[in-house]
């Protein structure tokens, strides 16, 4: 027996060293991206709305008019990204929160994969291009960690991304992929419109140089793709509605621009300079000029578009760098990419860090509430929304009147103008650290019932 194996040691060497070979820095780097989410996963807000909507959809065979579980009126809302309701439901159904776990991490391994088969099409060395996609993924860590329904575009993104250099660098007829990408991303995600945006000042900053008129074909079908959604001529509504938002209007919540109070902003801020910088260096061409400036006004206008322009920014940065290629060294690769797949599997195993409201908490609030809406922020009435319990208004919070947002905001800033929200409840579920739950403390109405390490119920007082 141990002959044999001695035998066959000089074989098994030659295929570890093939396996190292074909596993370079930037897999290794796609592969912490997803450790990262696998072990720092967690379902934030923005999220377990789109598997209740798909629980609905499901249950009642058709696409309800309105959120059937917010007693604030919704009436007339167009329901654009039924795909990535029906997805989200898909996942929980088969694996609860793990489920949406996974797909973060397929997400992110698969973006970062993605973006590495980009940057070595697009000349940048192994080592360099390691550092460039390294910075993105420091500075991108809310989009790698929080579950939310972007995962779809941290996906969709660099493909379009690859398309667009792909057909810069050779132009084909592979162009029109653009179309039926589009469409895809139109049925799952509202950043579908930023990579529009992308896709328009290539075709028309580049490709119309060339080919006017396939350029201008292009570009109008792809704009028309959108709208090729359940809501089909509504969907321009939806978006209208989905930009013009009061969070949206006032820079809150998911909508917040960039802020030095912010740790995660910090790291955004200092990774986007460098790249930025690094990728001036390399003298992009004017398309990618356009997308670099257009993205770089997105982030600071809003922080979570951040990541959109790290990754944009990853190819022409790693150009410009210029690392001494003996340090290239594969050995031992496939053994970290071994324990990186342990890893992910223990993630994966555990389920995502905890975040809301506990189970027995829930339960609570469900029960006192015993059917009529809880008022609640976040993540606790996304949560109440799975449970098939009702709330006064949650996400999507484009769905309600802006009387209704307005009043809604101020109630989760803390505002003494968003008391007023109380009266449509008379149980709330609130973040124990949340400026909710500082003003509930105070007030003569509500008292404190229970509460975990996360979240605390509140009655009206009798």
């Amino acid at each position: 027996m141990v002959a044999e194996l001695t035998s066959r040691a000089p074989a098994l060497r030659a295929r570890i060293s093939a396996a190292s070979a074909r596993v370079g820095p930037l897999e290794l780097v796609a592969a912490l991206g997803a450790v990262l989410a696998a072990l720092a996963g967690t379902i934030g807000a923005d999220a377990r709305w789109l598997s209740a909507l798909g629980e609905s959809i499901v249950r009642r065979g058709s696409i309800p008019d309105g959120i059937p579980w917010a007693s604030a009126s919704s009436h007339g809302w167009h329901n654009v990204p039924v795909l990535a309701e029906l997805t989200f439901r898909a996942l929980t159904s088969a694996a609860g929160s793990r489920g949406l776990l996974v797909a973060q991490i397929v997400a992110v391994g698969s973006a970062f994969l993605i973006l590495a088969w980009d940057l070595r099409r697009s000349g940048a060395g192994e080592l360099e291009g390691s550092f460039a996609l390294l910075l993105a993924s420091i500075g991108s860590f809310p989009v790698l960690l929080v579950v939310r329904s972007q995962l779809f575009s941290v996906v969709l993104f660099p493909v379009l991304i690859a398309l667009l250099r792909a057909e810069a660098r050779f132009p084909t007829r592979r162009i029109w992929l653009l179309v039926p990408l589009v469409a895809l991303w139109s049925n799952l995600h509202g950043a579908v419109l930023v990579g529009l945006a992308g896709a328009g000042a290539y075709l028309i900053f580049d490709r119309a140089r060339s080919q006017p008129l396939v350029a201008g074909a292009v570009l109008a079908v792809s704009t028309a793709a959108v709208c090729i959604t359940p809501a089909l001529e509504h969907t321009p509504d939806y978006y209208y509605g989905l930009l013009r938002n009061e969070a949206a209007r006032r820079g809150e919540g998911l909508w917040a621009p960039l802020s030095l109070s912010s740790g995660f902003d910090i790291l955004l801020i200092v990774t986007a300079v460098v790249l930025i910088a690094l990728a001036l260096w390399a003298r992009p061409s004017l398309w990618e000029l356009v997308v670099l400036a257009g993205l770089a006004v997105l982030t600071v206008k809003t922080a979570r578009s951040g990541a959109w322009l790290l990754f944009f920014a990853a190819a022409p940065a790693a150009r410009s760098l210029r690392f001494d290629p003996t340090r290239d060294d594969r050995r031992g690769s496939v053994f970290v990419l071994a324990v990186a797949v342990g890893l992910v599997v223990v993630g994966v195993a555990r389920g995502p860090l905890p975040s809301g409201a506990g189970k027995s908490l829930l339960a609570d609030a469900l029960r006192r509430a015993d059917g009529t809406p809880i008022l609640a922020d976040g993540i606790p009435a996304e949560q109440i929304a799975a449970a098939r319990g009702r709330v006064w208004m949650s996400n999507p919070i484009d769905a309600f009147s802006a009387h209704d947002q307005r009043l809604y905001l101020d109630w989760l800033a803390g505002r003494p103008s968003g008391d007023a929200a109380l009266r449509h409840a008379e149980v709330v579920l609130v973040m124990r650290g949340g400026d909710p739950a500082k003003r509930l403390r105070h007030s003569k109405e509500f008292r404190q019932t229970a509460q975990d390490s996360k979240a605390a119920v509140f009655v009206r007082r009798r």
